[in-house]
């Protein structure tokens, strides 16, 4: 796990909420998250876990702009981002990038690995020659050959492809990325490997990470805190070690039951105590 670093805030959440519209004529909103609160400082990473529809995704979106929240705040280095204009977000841009789930639909098949990654650097600025040179230096920093550059995305793995999406994301040396269930797409050896080079890159660039997985196991490995949701709601939030180890809510202690683990045995005491759990929540 990379070395915290206590700092003021970089991103400042308060008592969020997002509303999405109800089915049908005149239906009452449905509110997707309720006054979620949490902090994250420089080089930090805070990891959020939740099953599906329980709003984790769309705390990632409300930060990066893609969903209006109904109330609450979001503030990035001290300034209110709550309802950026896009002229707000652009600015920001540089600061806060993100990486997709799927590494086989979030890179354009018909660019090459080199017009990828100079895409953000001109948009930016960059010189093309610069930007093309700075290639190079993205491409080793996520472990690939420097011909990578020449070949298109169709023609490599999905765990390289993730490696591309994260050299993608650090190009412009961001201070936040939003990982949006970054390995979930991936088997569990090449999770394993994506995920010790986020916490290579949090180590040598500072960057701070807010990543959302539905896997208490997955987070353990790169997360300084936990926070968990269930509907909407916080469950539980502290520190990777207490909240993937020993968790005190019954959801969050369901959640760590259903995490596979390679011991036979294990496993199957594991199915147990979430019979356990299961049969105390309905007495």
């Amino acid at each position: 796990m990379a070395k915290q670093v206590v700092n003021r805030p970089l991103l400042e959440v308060d008592l969020l909420c997002v509303d999405f519209p109800g089915k049908g004529f005149r239906a009452k909103p449905n509110r997707v998250l309720k006054d979620v609160s949490f902090v994250i400082r420089p080089g930090e990473t805070l990891g959020l876990v939740g099953e599906s529809g329980s709003g984790k995704t769309t705390i990632g979106r409300a930060v990066l702009g893609l969903v209006e929240p109904s109330a609450g705040r979001i503030a990035f280095d001290g300034a209110d981002i709550t309802h950026a204009s896009r002229a707000q977000r652009r600015r920001i841009a540089r600061d806060v990038q993100v990486v997709f789930q799927d590494p086989y639909t979030s890179l354009n098949p018909s660019m090459t690995i080199e017009s990828i990654l100079t895409e953000p650097l001109t948009a930016a600025g960059t010189d093309r020659t610069e930007a093309r040179r700075r290639v190079g230096d993205l491409l080793d920093r996520v472990h690939l050959p420097a011909d990578a550059a020449h070949r298109l995305p169709r023609e490599f793995s999905g765990g390289q492809r993730q490696r591309i999406a994260i050299a993608r994301a650090i190009a412009l040396g961001p201070r936040l990325v939003v990982c949006d269930e970054p390995v979930s797409a991936l088997d569990l050896t090449t999770q394993a490997r994506v995920l010790e080079l986020f916490t290579e890159i949090q180590e040598t660039t500072g960057v701070a990470y807010l990543f959302i997985s539905h896997d208490l196991g997955v987070v353990r490995h790169v997360s300084h805190n936990v926070m968990v949701l269930f509907r909407g709601d916080v469950v539980e939030h502290g520190r990777a070690d207490q909240v993937t180890s020993a968790p005190r809510h019954p959801y969050t202690q369901k959640l760590l039951m259903s995490a596979p683990v390679p011991d036979p045995a294990a496993q199957r005491a594991r199915r147990e105590q979430r019979r356990a759990l299961a049969a105390s929540a309905s007495a």
